[in-house]
Parts: C-alpha cells; sequence; structure tokens
C-alpha cells in the first residue's frame, strides 16, 4: 500500500510525498512465551524497510492490556492507528485464534493464518487427527483432561498410556507452543510430577510415545519466490540421546560446560545433513500440513526422521519464531534471504487479500 499525498508548490506545480504504509507490530502478550514473543516483535520492527513503512510498536502486557507508545488503549483504537498488523504474538491468545478474532471483527489485514485454522493448529490433538487424515505419519497418543479444580488420576492416565504404547513418554500441553510444559518421562516414577506440571499450562495435555530420532524443522512460505507454496531448507537439529528439543535449547544457551569438557546439548545444522530424498520428503510433509490445516502466508512444522520408521510430523507453528534464534531466520539466510525479505512479503501477502 503506497499513498501519495498531493501538496500545492509556489509555482502552482505540484509535489508529492509517498505517505508510509502503517504497520501495527503486536507482540508481547499474556502466554508464558511473552520474552519470546517481544524478541520477535522487535526482530520484525528491525527488519522494516523504514523507506516503505511506519512501524507502530503495539504491547499487549501479560495482563491482556493493549498499549501504544506506553499509553493503555483499547484494542480498536490500537487497530485505527494502522494499516496492516504484523502479528508478532505467540502462544496462547497469539496463536489460538483469539486475536484473529479481534482483527477479523475489526476488518483489519493481518499477517499469518486465519482465527479456525491458527486454532486447529495449537490444539495439538486436534491437528494429529487433520494430519492422520492427509496421510502423514504422527505418534501414537493419548488425550488426558481435567476439569478445574478438579485433581488428575495419575495412575488412571499412566495405565491408559501404557496400554497403548511403551515407555519412554513425550508429556505435552495440549496448547502451547516454545516446548513449554514439555517432559520427556523415561520411567513410572517421573510420570506424576511431570504430568502435574504439565497440567500447569493448561486443562488438556498429551501423552505420546517417544520416537528416537533426529528432529528437523521446515518452514513454508506462501506466494515465495514464484512458488504457490515454498519449502524452506530442513534444518537439522542434533540433541544428546535421549533428550527433546525444548524451551531452553531453543532460547537459551545451546553448550553446557562441564568439568571435563564442553558437552554440546544442541546443535542446529543448517542446510540439513539429510539425504537428498529425506530433504524432499520433509519439504513435501511440511507443504502437506500447512495445506491440511488451511494455514496462510508462512509456518514451520517440526518431524522426527526415524532411522526405522520413517518421518513422524510432531507439530506445526503458525506464528513460528522469528529472533536471532529462531530457525525460520537460519533457514532464510541458507537460501540467500532475510528477515526484511519475508517480513516484506508478508506484508504484501495479508494488503492484497
Amino acid at each position: 500500500m503506497h499513498l501519495y499525498e498531493e501538496n500545492p508548490c509556489t509555482d502552482m506545480c505540484y509535489n508529492y510525498r509517498m505517505v508510509k504504509t502503517r504497520i501495527g507490530v503486536v507482540r508481547g502478550g499474556p502466554s508464558d512465551e511473552y520474552e519470546v514473543s517481544l524478541k520477535t516483535g522487535a526482530a520484525v520492527i528491525d527488519s522494516l524497510d523504514k523507506e516503505k513503512y511506519e512501524p507502530v510498536d503495539i504491547l499487549i502486557s501479560k495482563s491482556g492490556k493493549w498499549h501504544v507508545l506506553g499509553v493503555e488503549v483499547k484494542p480498536n483504537e490500537a487497530l485505527k492507528k494502522v494499516d496492516v498488523v504484523f502479528n508478532a504474538l505467540h502462544g496462547n491468545y497469539g496463536e489460538d485464534g483469539k486475536i484473529q478474532q479481534i482483527f477479523e471483527a475489526h476488518g483489519k489485514a493481518f499477517t499469518g493464518s486465519d482465527s479456525l485454522s491458527s486454532a486447529m493448529a495449537m490444539a495439538k490433538h486436534i491437528a494429529k487427527e487433520t494430519f492422520r487424515r492427509a496421510g502423514l505419519k504422527v505418534p501414537a497418543h493419548v488425550l488426558i483432561e481435567s476439569r478445574e479444580k478438579e485433581q488428575v488420576d495419575a495412575t488412571k492416565a499412566y495405565l491408559l498410556a501404557h496400554s497403548k504404547f511403551s515407555l519412554p513418554y513425550v508429556i505435552k500441553p495440549v496448547s502451547g507452543g516454545s516446548s513449554l510444559g514439555v517432559f520427556l518421562v523415561k520411567n513410572s516414577r517421573e510420570f506424576t510430577t511431570a504430568l502435574e506440571n504439565s497440567f500447569k499450562k493448561g486443562n488438556s495435555v498429551l501423552v505420546e510415545e517417544f520416537i528416537p530420532g533426529i528432529e528437523a524443522s521446515v518452514g513454508v512460505i506462501e506466494g515465495f519466490r514464484g512458488q504457490g507454496l515454498y519449502a524452506l531448507p530442513p534444518i537439522e537439529i542434533r540433541k544428546g540421546k535421549g533428550s527433546i528439543f525444548d524451551y531452553k535449547m531453543k532460547y537459551g544457551d545451546k553448550i553446557e560446560n562441564t568439568e571435563s569438557k564442553a558437552e554440546i546439548l544442541c546443535k542446529e545444522i543448517v542446510p540439513a545433513t539429510f539425504s537428498p530424498s529425506i530433504k524432499k520428503e520433509l519439504e513435501k510433509l511440511a507443504i502437506t500440513a500447512h495445506e491440511a490445516l488451511g494455514l496462510s502466508h508462512y509456518s514451520r512444522s517440526d518431524f522426527i526422521v526415524s532411522p526405522h520408521r520413517g518421518i513422524y510430523i510432531i507439530e506445526t507453528n503458525s506464528l513460528p519464531g522469528l529472533t536471532e534464534e529462531s530457525l525460520v531466520p537460519k533457514a532464510l539466510k541458507a537460501v540467500g534471504s532475510s528477515l526484511r525479505e519475508l517480513t516484506d512479503h508478508l506484508i504484501a501477502l495479508a494488503l492484497n487479500e
């Protein structure tokens, strides 16, 4: 969107001044991913071409209050100040369709997927069923739910999981991201504590089988470089044996110094060292997942590449992180692109819908 204001000159000619597109970068929010969202939003603001865009920093506090330039405002007041919204939120409220409903109700263009697709991607049990119907392999899992103030029967939950598949288990909240509240359970003694801690993030928890293998992550961008859906090169995630790619590995220190040596906890390899056929299959599966959920603009899907069982999809993120530590910017760099090119492209997609 490029608007021009007409200003008369003293000699009756006309001078035209470009009015920049106002980009409302929404960040923060009430989820546990508040700090990561702040970083994503800051990275987006920094990446915007200031010759074309005027960024408007819209901060949502942990209590859910909206602010523009440090002043608390109502959502409709904030949205009136911008031409398009760049949604830089993560986790609940940002990725589960709630804020998308606000944008839709006010007729405001925004980056990312609509409210329904966002909610489907965020609800892991629904996403897994959607993936299964689309022909993707998903880990065996059971859903454990608890009503408010109702204590979960951990023994009953353990026996239910044990009847379906064997230890070890991965226990995770149904909603949420950045691997918060995710635990790897290697024996029955760890089960109750992990279940209780995971339930602190919500009223529904998934217990799923742990599939040994190499983790991989693949970003998908709509309409990028002349393709309907463009898959970024897979990123290979190498971790210690019997561990999971958790919040600390994603955003904290990836090297732990011990007395004897520097032990690598996590290494992200871009591009991945998988065979060409596996790379191609990962890209195809990421596109399939994006389409199955009905997502828009961009996404990032996470997989396990098992040497004996094939490729399993773990989940799809409808608003992948864009911080310096995040995977999508690293994949962009690997193909000679940049966060600036991505943000410019996503804004164009939002405005043209």
